[in-house]
């Protein structure tokens, strides 16, 4: 990075300067000697600034400076690494991974990377992670634990188009995977809770408007195999739901498999759902996770609720399915409580476990 021109009477005093400086110096040898004469490795470089002008990269060997005039920064030309630490972050289909990196740098302007970023080390950092996060939020969790190597290759030549600038190559950049702290919400593998209730509300929802429109509508075969197992018979394909049976209810009985022991340790309520169904008519449901694997049924509990809540049918399905948070509902007035607070909030553990 050059210097700016000076003018003539810039130059004449910062010439008189330096010979005064010399002449202090050898006035004042050998005593002088042991403060300006500086030994640089063959790994590192010295910046000297003579009166706020930076000169030329100083070493390695012996380096004369001037006392009271010049003033120095060494910096490392060897190949150092730093880890990026495990941070949570989001993937494209939903997933929230826990990913960290391990980056390998060196310097090759010294100049620059004294000139240019006042903390180096933080601002490579800052980069890196922001690089990192940018890769991640644009690809499923699947082609991320895949093609770890190759958003590895990426990233090093993101982060390079930004740190050469600084006179700071990166050589190598690892991507780690720490865990996975939640499952894709679109994931076909498994039993899962949203997907499960996801598809059964669209088995439900497509089944009415076809009532209404008096048209069919032909599941697919994931919906078939979802609702099989949670109200056996499956229904035939192209073939109507039954208008009698309430979205509500399909709904709370896909629950069933998915409660335990740990959920009812953990819970330990008895909720009643009064669900204001379209027709404007209120139906009542019970979440029993007080005893045994727990219950979820039609109707009111055996016994005493802890928790009434009253909330309207697609309320309670945006509910299961997890699109609405049950402290947002009750704050917004879409969800109703009779009874402890706390306990109802306690649905939010609910869905959780259940995911």
């Amino acid at each position: 990075m050059p210097d700016a021109p000076q003018s003539w009477p810039s130059c004449l005093c910062h010439g008189l300067i330096s010979f005064l400086g010399f002449l202090l110096l050898l006035v004042t040898f050998p005593i002088s000697g042991w403060f300006a004469l500086k030994i640089v490795p063959t790994y590192e470089r010295m910046i000297v600034f003579r009166l706020g002008r930076i000169r030329t990269p100083q070493g390695p060997g012996m380096v004369l400076l001037l006392p009271f005039i010049d003033s120095f920064q060494r910096v490392d030309l060897r190949t150092r690494a730093f880890n990026v630490p495990p941070c949570k972050l989001a993937s494209k289909d939903g997933a929230v991974l826990s990913v960290g990196a391990d980056v390998q740098f060196r310097i090759w302007d010294p100049v620059l990377s004294v000139m240019t970023v006042k903390d180096l080390n933080t601002a490579t950092r800052m980069t890196a992670q922001n690089a990192m996060t940018k890769a991640l939020l644009k690809r499923p969790l699947r082609e991320i634990q895949m093609e770890k190597l190759k958003i590895s290759d990426q990233l090093l030549l993101e982060i390079n188009d930004v740190t050469r600038a600084w006179g700071l190559e990166v050589d190598r950049v690892e991507l780690a995977v720490e865990a996975v702290l939640q499952p894709p919400q679109d994931s076909p593998a498994g039993p899962n809770l949203d997907s499960t209730l996801q598809q059964l509300a669209l088995h439900f929802l497509g089944g009415s408007m076809n009532s209404m429109a008096g048209g069919a509508l032909s599941p697919g075969p994931d919906t078939v195999e979802m609702v099989s197992e949670v109200e056996p018979p499956a229904p035939q394909v192209g073939a109507r739901s039954s208008p009698k049976q309430p979205l509500a209810e399909g709904l709370l009985t896909a629950l069933q498999p998915f409660l335990s022991e740990a959920l009812v340790s953990q819970v330990g309520a008895c909720y009643q759902f009064n669900v204001v169904l379209p027709s404007g008519t209120q139906s009542a449901y019970f979440l029993d996770l007080t005893t045994g694997r727990g219950r979820v049924g039609h109707g009111v509990p055996d016994g005493i609720p802890d928790v009434v809540v009253e909330m309207a049918e697609a309320d309670l399905r945006a509910l299961l399915c997890r699109e609405l948070r049950p402290l947002g509902a009750y704050m917004s007035g879409r969800l109703k409580v009779k009874g402890d607070l706390a306990v109802a909030m306690k649905l939010e553990a609910v869905l959780r476990a259940l995911k």
